[in-house]
């Protein structure tokens, strides 16, 4: 019982970088379009933050996190209920998309480009990740093919190890960076705000999680998959 307990515990911790890895890229990508909308007129969290475009690095900083984060659930055997987990991240893709369309005034296309504190939107985009969340966590079980093909690109990644590992720990030192220069303009205005402190929550566990990797040595350590190994998730 009790390590059925630490399992699924560590299977949510899991669930719960992935998740934090998708929030910070929407973040980021939602400033990114502001500040790019406005330039040369907004600078950002100015004068603590240098340039606006460092928020692209914190994107990349996550999305460099997806993958170790997600290697820490597919290592562990929880079994499933009725069906895969994809199964249910594609139930929660569908729904959350409709209550979207039906409920909020973004479209589709839009509402990762919005940097608001609207409760619908954010109600929309919240569940939108988590669906997100599920199906990659379980993505190669989708299908045969797409797990072969994920494959390759990890056979191709593991060609660039030392590149990736260091680029993890430089990016991952951007982030905490630019957390601290949007919490040291919190603190100036002062200006604490939802969005304000979801940015930096997202931030700053971007940049633990970075330099987690790091010390695990993560994509120093994966190894070439066999491009035929099916999976048993």
């Amino acid at each position: 019982m009790a390590e059925s307990i630490r399992v699924w515990l560590k299977k949510i911790f899991s669930l719960t970088l992935i998740l934090n890895a998708l929030i910070t890229v929407v973040s980021m990508t939602g400033i990114l379009y502001g500040f790019y909308h406005a330039w040369p007129y907004w600078k950002p969290y100015t004068p603590y933050l240098i340039n606006g475009n460092l928020f692209l690095i914190a994107g990349i900083a996550a999305l460099i996190n997806i993958f170790p984060s997600a290697s820490i659930g597919r290592a562990l055997h929880t079994g499933r209920l009725f069906f895969h987990h994809y199964v249910y991240g594609f139930f929660v893709l569908i729904f959350a998309s409709i209550y979207t369309i039906t409920s909020t005034p973004a479209t589709m296309i839009t509402l990762f480009l919005q940097n608001t504190s609207d409760v619908p939107i954010n109600t929309g985009r919240c569940f939108l990740l988590i669906g997100c969340t599920l199906v990659l966590d379980d993505l190669p079980d989708v299908h045969a093919r797409i797990e072969r093909t994920l494959n390759r690109i990890k056979s191709g990644f593991c060609r660039i190890r030392p590149a990736m590992h260091y680029l993890q720990l430089a990016t991952g030192i951007i982030t905490l960076y630019i957390f601290l220069a949007i919490l040291l303009s919190a603190i100036a205005k002062p200006s604490f705000t939802i969005s304000n402190d979801l940015t930096m929550a997202t931030l700053v566990l971007t940049s633990i999680t970075s330099f987690a990797c790091v010390k695990k040595k993560s994509w120093l350590k994966i190894t070439p998959p066999s491009l035929n190994l099916e999976s048993s998730h």
